[in-house]
This record gives C-alpha cells, sequence and structure tokens, in this order.
C-alpha cells in the first residue's frame, strides 16, 4: 500500500469550506477510484488553520491515477484559492505490505 500524510494551512473563514470539500473528495474517490483505501481529513490540535490529508492507495499507480482524476482536480480548483499546500509530511509504501493493528 501507498500512503501519505499532507498538510494545508486555511483561511480561518474557510475551514468549514476546506473540511467540505476534503470530504466529499475522500467520499467520490474512495466510490469512484478502485485503488483508493483511505481518506481522513485531521484537524490540528494546536492550530485550528492547519489540516492533515491521511490518504492510503493500492500502489502508488492508485495515487497516479487519483491525481490525474477529476476529484483531486476539482478539490484544488477550489481549496487552493483559500488554502496553502500541501506540505508533504510523509509518503511511502508500507512495509511488506502489512500493518500491525488490532
Amino acid at each position: 500500500m501507498y500512503q501519505f500524510l499532507v498538510s494545508f494551512t486555511v483561511q480561518p473563514e474557510h475551514r468549514d469550506d476546506f473540511v467540505r470539500v476534503a470530504r466529499k473528495t475522500g467520499v467520490e474517490s474512495l466510490a469512484n477510484e478502485p485503488g483508493s483505501i483511505r481518506f481522513e481529513v485531521i484537524a490540528d490540535d494546536e492550530n485550528p488553520d492547519v489540516f492533515y490529508l491521511n490518504e492510503v492507495y493500492a500502489d502508488v499507480d492508485a495515487f497516479d491515477a487519483h491525481a490525474q482524476g477529476p476529484y483531486f482536480g476539482a478539490f484544488f480548483a477550489e481549496a487552493g484559492t483559500y488554502a496553502e499546500g500541501p506540505e508533504w509530511l510523509m509518503k511511502g509504501s508500507l512495509v511488506d505490505g502489512k500493518a500491525v493493528s488490532r
């Protein structure tokens, strides 16, 4: 699995807009892109203007397909007007393709 974590700094008056468009992107991607596995919108505990997107794809090719698709483009067309980012915090493939979980 290929996954990454990015951050965005959002203008305060557009926090709700960012959450709405990010969630919409996640829902549409998961419903229509077979390689999309997980899409999380996370609010920073200390700075209310910072949000993180934690995304998981079957592999890097699935992410590339997402990045070339309509949902990715629509997200940046809107969020790019009021958010700075993405700042890449982590990206890579899961070691051995397996997560340790409960």
